[in-house]
Formats: C-alpha cells, sequence, structure tokens
C-alpha cells in the first residue's frame, strides 16, 4: 500500500500540480498586495479627497459594516484578471511546449462535432452511426457536407 502511493505521488502529473499549486499561491500573494497597496488607494482617490471608499453608506455614516464597498469589488476583479493571467503565463504555456514537445496535445482545440435531426443534440462525433442519446442512424459524415458539423 505504501508503495502504491509512493508511485502515485511520484506521478508526473502530481509532480506538476503540486508546482503549479505553490507558485499560484506565491503569485497570489505578491498580486494581493499590488491591489490591496496600489490598485485600492487609487479606486479610493477616484471618488474624492474625503471618503472612505468607492461605495455607497447604507446606514448610518460612517457605519463600516453597511457601506457597500464597490472599490474592494473592482479591486477583487483587477486580482483576478492579473492572478489568471499570471498563471496562464506562467503555467499553462510553458506546460503546453512541455507537453507538446512529448508529442501530446493539452488544452487544445474541441473535436469536431455534429447535430443528431432527431434529437437535437449536438455533441456527438462527426464519425458517429448512432445517437448515443435516442439511437437513432445517423448520416454517414460527408466531407463535403460541413453544414450539419459544428465546433463546438
Amino acid at each position: 500500500m505504501i508503495k502504491g502511493f509512493k508511485n502515485f505521488l511520484m506521478r508526473g502529473d502530481v509532480v506538476v500540480v503540486a508546482i503549479g499549486l505553490v507558485v499560484a499561491l506565491a503569485f497570489s500573494t505578491l498580486i494581493h498586495s499590488f491591489t490591496t497597496s496600489v490598485i485600492n488607494p487609487l479606486i479610493t482617490r477616484a471618488q474624492g479627497s474625503h471618503s472612505v471608499g468607492l461605495g455607497w453608506q447604507l446606514g448610518a455614516k460612517g457605519h463600516k459594516p453597511t457601506f457597500v464597498d464597490m472599490g474592494a469589488f473592482i479591486s477583487a476583479i483587477i486580482y483576478f484578471i492579473i492572478f489568471m493571467a499570471v498563471v496562464y503565463l506562467a503555467i499553462v504555456v510553458p506546460y503546453r511546449v512541455v507537453m507538446a514537445r512529448r508529442g501530446k496535445a493539452v488544452f487544445g482545440e474541441p473535436e469536431p462535432t455534429k447535430t443528431c435531426p432527431a434529437c437535437l443534440s449536438d455533441d456527438l462525433p462527426v464519425g458517429a452511426s448512432k445517437c448515443k442519446y435516442c439511437a437513432t442512424d445517423q448520416p454517414p459524415a460527408a466531407v463535403a457536407d460541413s453544414a450539419e458539423v459544428s465546433s463546438a
């Protein structure tokens, strides 16, 4: 049992995911600091010189729990976009290059599909002879007939 667990941990995919998680957490801290220290003051300043932040006060003035802080929400959106861009550029793109060198296509275009004329399910493989949902016979895939083939 221990040997099987060791083999599982030493698989290439698990190691890649673990390293990606560590890198993502490190970038998360960096980007959180950037949005808190740089973006939030800019958004607060956009409201005016004496404002608490970009948002609306719903209750008594100065009562923080009833302040709708749109600045923090905008900052979270910016944080998410920057974080996902970093993850894509630092993890996904190099992983795609490494896997392409090994002859495996990852994160590629989806396979083309066709639509069943009987039940209108649109995720059938182009070469399917029967529908996997209603079991009706499918017309043979024709190269010239690209009207039925759609890319999902």
